[in-house]
């Protein structure tokens, strides 16, 4: 399994439909396993649900980087 491409698959779902995104707030390694669709040892999850996380923060800030940059 290709886990940054897991990542990015799941970070443009949560991205995409605010349901999931509610879901992941809520129960983010629930949420994880849902969307792969297997049952992962919880460590290996919580490596994915950190990768989702850090992923959306990135996303986010480069956002309102751009958004910074444009007022200059």
């Amino acid at each position: 399994m290709d886990i940054k491409a897991k990542i990015e698959e799941i970070v443009a779902k949560i991205k995409a439909d605010k349901n999931i995104a509610a879901k992941f707030k809520e129960n983010p390694v629930k949420t994880v396993e849902d969307l792969l669709g297997i049952d992962l040892p919880d460590d290996q999850v919580k490596a994915i649900v950190d990768g989702v996380k850090a992923k959306i923060n990135l996303d986010d800030a480069e956002g309102l980087l751009g958004k910074a940059k444009k007022l200059f």
